[in-house]
């Protein structure tokens, strides 16, 4: 039976890095569901529709004009928007904004799930993303809940943002994550919570290296519990 591992938590808590490491320690996939929604976003944003305008962006993917599928190369997960990859091109504010909103919409959320749940069974992979243990795999073998202090994302995403040569202020990048928290945890359709069986990982005070220890840590007992 293939191994299942789901991880959830709020942006800027690190889970597609720290998962990423996760995943190779295993020797298992990793399935990045954010990036899904970004790419997801980045059509929208192409066609020229606002991410606000929940009936265009429906249209758009009842037209199956939202085509979005992964691959792996390298260990690495590339995501694809109409055979492109799009790996690179989602990784800006805009789009993380952009893909928060959209996520709100059943429309949106439907054809996503259903996408990762197949990926999901056909071999052993950690799933990462913020309904992965409530919603896409609730049977999952080992169920994660991801977390740092709001502060400590922000510093986080402040460092992406410096390396990148962008040069936003701290208060404006830590009212975005707060933001984003907001949209995220109340939205109406799968809200980000932690389930109730999944075990919580607050890396606040961890190091990268810590994080990724505890979380493997973590897989081995729980799994090895169910054996």
């Amino acid at each position: 039976m293939p191994l299942t591992i789901a991880l959830d938590g709020p942006v800027g808590a690190g889970k597609s890095t720290v998962c990423d490491a996760v995943a190779k320690r295993l020797g298992i996939l990793h399935l990045d569901t954010g990036a899904m929604y970004r790419a997801a976003a980045l059509k929208v944003v192409r066609e020229g529709i606002s991410p606000e305008d929940a009936e265009a962006v429906c249209r758009l993917a009842e037209k199956g004009q939202i085509r979005v599928s992964v691959r792996y190369a390298d260990d690495r997960q590339m995501t694809l928007l109409d055979g492109e990859d799009v790996s690179a091109l989602i990784r800006t504010q805009e789009i993380g904004q952009a893909a928060s909103a959209i996520s709100r919409y059943p429309c949106i959320r439907k054809r996503m799930v259903a996408l990762q749940q197949e990926i999901a069974r056909s071999e052993s992979m950690l799933l990462d993303g913020r309904d992965i243990g409530t919603v896409v795999l609730k049977d999952a073998d080992v169920k994660i809940y991801l977390t740092s202090s709001v502060e400590v994302r922000a510093q986080r995403r402040l460092k992406q943002l410096r390396e990148k040569g962008d040069q936003t202020p701290y208060e404006k990048v830590l009212g975005e994550v707060k933001a984003r928290d907001e949209q995220d945890m109340t939205r109406e359709t799968d809200p980000l919570r932690q389930a109730e069986d999944a075990v919580l990982v607050d890396s606040s005070s961890l190091t990268f290296d810590e994080t990724v220890e505890v979380i493997l840590d973590t897989i081995r007992k729980r799994h090895a519990g169910k054996e």
